[in-house]
C-alpha cells in the first residue's frame, strides 16, 4: 500500500481516496487493514458508514432495518435532505422506478414479474446461444494472433444475449453500451458534473427510445421479455408506464455492466494464476466452482448502499433512521474468517460463499444468467486460444465502486 490511507481505529474513521490508483487497482490490500483495525469505519470522503467482514456484509443484506429506499418512509424535509436537483430530474425519473432502488411492496411486484425470466431453467436454453456467439467472435479475431478481449469477447457477449432476451435489435448494442456507461457513472463515488450531464442526456435518450419499442410491441408482440412485461399481469396489478420502461433500462444496463468485467476479471485471474489455468483446461468440469471462486476473487461491484430504515445497533455501533451505510462486497470476498487462503485463487473452491450477487431480497436477479455466461464463455475461449498470455500488464478503470479493466491485451 502506497497511497495514504488513514486510520483511526479508536473512532472508526478512515480517510481514503477510491480515485487513486494505488486503491483502486489493487483494493484488497486496503480492505485487509481496515478489517483488522476498524471493521466497521466511517468513510469520510463520504459520509457514510462501511462493514467489511463476510459476516457483517451478509447479516447487513438480509436486514429488512436496512434497505435500498427511505423516501417510502420519510420525506425529504423529515430526512433534512434538500429538495431534489432538477437538472438531474430526467435519470431521477428512471431511477425511482428502478426495481434495485424499491423496497416491497413495490420491489416484490416488480421482480416477480421478471423473475420468472431469469430463473434457471428459462436461462439454460440460451446455453447454446451463447456458444455460438463465443465461437463466432473468436472466429472474427482470425489469425490476427493479438487482440483486446474487453471490446472484441468479454462486452459482446452480455450485450447481445441480454438484448436478444429483452428483444431489442442487436444493431442498437452500440447505443445501448453508451447510454447504460452514462448512466452507470452516476453510481460511482465522486462523480463529476459532467458525469451527470452525460447521465441526464443518456437517460432522455435511453427512455425515447424504450417507450418507442415498448409501443411498436404493443402493435406486434413477440416472443420476448419486453412483450411479456407488457402482458404481464400479477395478481391484478399491471407494470405501469414508467415501471416498465425503467425495468426495461434496468435490465439492459445491469444485464450486461458487471458480467463485462466479471469476464475481464476473471480471464486476468486466470492468466496470473497458470496452474489455475492449466488445472481448468485439464479439468474442464471445473468450470462451475472456477465461475464461483472467479467472482469471489475479483467480483465486478465492490460496493452497495442502504438506507437506515429504523434505529439499529451492529458491532457495537449506533445508527439512526436516514443514514446512509455501505457493504464491501469485495472486502468479504476476501475475508479470512470466512475463507482460507483468502488471496489465492482456487478454482476446487468449495463450498463458497460469496456476496459478489449481493444477498436478501435484492440478490442479483440476472445471476443465473452471468453464471452461464461465464460457464460457456471461459472454457471456449481457453480451448480456442491455447496460447493466451497478457500481452501488457492490465490497469483497472478509475470507476470505484466498480471495478473492472480499462483493457485486456492478450496473445495468442
Amino acid at each position: 500500500m502506497t497511497t495514504a490511507m488513514r486510520i483511526d481505529p479508536h473512532t472508526g474513521r478512515v480517510h481514503l481516496n477510491p480515485r487513486d490508483p494505488h486503491f483502486y487497482n489493487n483494493p484488497y490490500p486496503y480492505y485487509h487493514e481496515l478489517r483488522r483495525q476498524t471493521p466497521v469505519f466511517f468513510w469520510e470522503d463520504f459520509g457514510f458508514w462501511c462493514f467489511t467482514t463476510h459476516e457483517d456484509v451478509s447479516a447487513v443484506l438480509r436486514d429488512r432495518r436496512f434497505g435500498r429506499q427511505i423516501l417510502h418512509i420519510a420525506t425529504r424535509e423529515e430526512l433534512g435532505w434538500p429538495p431534489e436537483r432538477e437538472d438531474l430530474k430526467p435519470f431521477l425519473d428512471v431511477d425511482r422506478y428502478s426495481m434495485l432502488e424499491l423496497e416491497p411492496p413495490a420491489h416484490t411486484r416488480l421482480r416477480s414479474l421478471v423473475q420468472k425470466a431469469f430463473m434457471a431453467r428459462q436461462i439454460e436454453r440460451l446455453r447454446p446461444r451463447v456458444a455460438s456467439l463465443a465461437h463466432s467472435l473468436l472466429d472474427a479475431l482470425g489469425e490476427h494472433g493479438e487482440a483486446d478481449l474487453l471490446p472484441t469477447f468479454a462486452t459482446p457477449i452480455p450485450v447481445i444475449v441480454i438484448a436478444e432476451l429483452l428483444g431489442v435489435p442487436t444493431d442498437m448494442c452500440d447505443y445501448l453500451l453508451s447510454w447504460s456507461h452514462a448512466m452507470v457513472a452516476m453510481y460511482e463515488l465522486g462523480r463529476t458534473p459532467e458525469q451527470e450531464r452525460k447521465a441526464v442526456q443518456a437517460a432522455q435518450e435511453f427512455v425515447a427510445y424504450i417507450k418507442d419499442y415498448v409501443e411498436r410491441r404493443r402493435r406486434q408482440p413477440k416472443d420476448d421479455l419486453i412483450t411479456h412485461l407488457i402482458q404481464a399481469e400479477e395478481e391484478g396489478e399491471q407494470l405501469t408506464e414508467e415501471e416498465l420502461v425503467s425495468t426495461c433500462i434496468l435490465l439492459l444496463n445491469a444485464g450486461h455492466e458487471a458480467t463485462v468485467h466479471a469476464i475481464g476479471n476473471g480471464v486476468l485471474a486466470l492468466l496470473r494464476h497458470p496452474d489455475q489455468l492449466e488445472r481448468l483446461r485439464r479439468e474442464p468440469t471445473l468450470i462451475a466452482p472456477a465461475v464461483e471462486e472467479i467472482l469471489r476473487y475479483d467480483p465486478p461491484l465492490h460496493l452497495f448502499n442502504r438506507w437506515v430504515l429504523e434505529d439499529v445497533e451492529v458491532r457495537g455501533q449506533r445508527f439512526r433512521r436516514g443514514d446512509r451505510v455501505a457493504v464491501l462486497l469485495g472486502a468479504a470476498n476476501r475475508d479470512p474468517a470466512q475463507f482460507a487462503n483468502p488471496d489465492a485463487l482456487d478454482i476446487t473452491r468449495w463450498p463458497n460463499p460469496h456476496v459478489a450477487f449481493g444477498g436478501g431480497i435484492h440478490y442479483c436477479v440476472g445471476a443465473p444468467l452471468a453464471r452461464l455466461e461465464l460457464q460457456v464463455a471461459l472454457p471456449i475461449l481457453l480451448e480456442r486460444l491455447p496460447g493466451l498470455h497478457l500481452v501488457e500488464e492490465p490497469l483497472y478503470r478509475n470507476t470505484y465502486h466498480f471495478h473492472g479493466l480499462q483493457s485486456l491485451r492478450v496473445a495468442w
